[in-house]
């Protein structure tokens, strides 16, 4: 019998690694990247190399250097350190929105779909409202009357999601509510909150988990919106968004103080909606089929 040691359960892991990079380079390139965000977010207290809010007037506008490796801003301040710690406001504001909105707009639609009737006609209109209006004038809206603040700007995310994954989970609990489980669970007397809550809910998780994924770029991208029209992250905290309204005066004379916060936006989105991409051909018995 072979024996089992630490070595050869790295190896045999490295090679599935391999096998998993080969068979899915596209869902392997946003797992590295996703995971590269994740380790910013975490370990930015240790990664920074200064102080993100520390001013410094006398190295103002300076070019990415030994020093600065991604140069300085308008006041002085490490662009390299506001963008890791950029990382952490940006993941922590949009998984909370997402996971607020998409959880009760999924437990919403859920219920709307099996109760029918008049409880699914008010809901969907109350929907349909929040529909009506894009995601960036709806949270505009509620930045408004909230005032800026982290939660806020979560707040302002979870709002329109509810409604966007309302639609989706509804749409998938209509299907399973007509299966011959559900059919069987009534008839053996089982209670509505029941069958909810152990025979539809658990069934609709792969088109919650596909669009939840794929909300967090929105959310990323509308975060970034926010703090760029002054509505989001209150200062100090660094936001990429805020870090490129704050640079657009300097555009011609110091580029690399947009450049790397837009650089930044760009590749956390890219690679969330790269991971939805591949969460949808992967839980999409439709798309495995072909």
């Amino acid at each position: 019998m072979r024996q089992i040691t630490p070595i050869s359960v790295l190896l045999r892991s490295l090679r599935e690694l391999l096998v998993f990079f080969r068979r899915q380079p596209v869902a392997a390139v946003s797992s590295v990247m996703l995971v590269l965000l994740l380790s910013m977010a975490i370990f930015s207290p240790w990664l920074a190399p200064h102080d993100p809010i520390k001013i410094t007037i006398t190295q103002r506008l300076m070019p990415p250097s030994a020093k600065y490796l991604l140069g300085t801003d308008e006041l002085g301040r490490d662009i390299l350190s506001r963008v890791i710690y950029g990382a952490r406001i940006s993941l922590y504001v949009g998984f909370l929105g997402v996971l607020a909105g998409t959880t009760v707009g999924a437990i919403l639609g859920v219920i709307s779909a099996y109760r029918g009737g008049r409880t699914d006609m008010y809901l969907q209109r109350v929907m349909d409202v929040l529909l009506a209006f894009p995601t960036i004038i709806l949270a505009l809206a509620i930045m408004a009357v909230l005032g800026r603040g982290i939660n806020n700007v979560a707040l302002a995310l979870a709002v329109p999601f509810v409604a966007r994954t309302n639609r989706v989970v509804r749409s998938a609990a209509l299907s399973v509510s007509e299966l011959d489980y559900v059919e069987a669970a009534r008839s053996i007397g089982c209670t509505r909150w029941r069958i909810i809550l152990r025979h539809v809910l658990p069934n609709c998780m792969a088109p919650y988990l596909i669009i939840s994924t794929s909300l967090l770029g929105t959310a990323i991208l509308v975060e970034s919106s926010l703090s760029f029209l002054g509505l989001g992250i209150p200062p100090p905290h660094p936001a990429w968004g805020r870090s490129l309204s704050e640079a657009m005066p300097y555009l011609r004379l110091a580029p690399w103080a947009s450049i790397f916060p837009g650089i930044a936006i760009s590749m956390s989105v890219f690679a969330v909606n790269l991971l939805g991409d591949y969460l949808r051909d992967t839980l999409d018995p439709r798309l495995r089929l072909r």
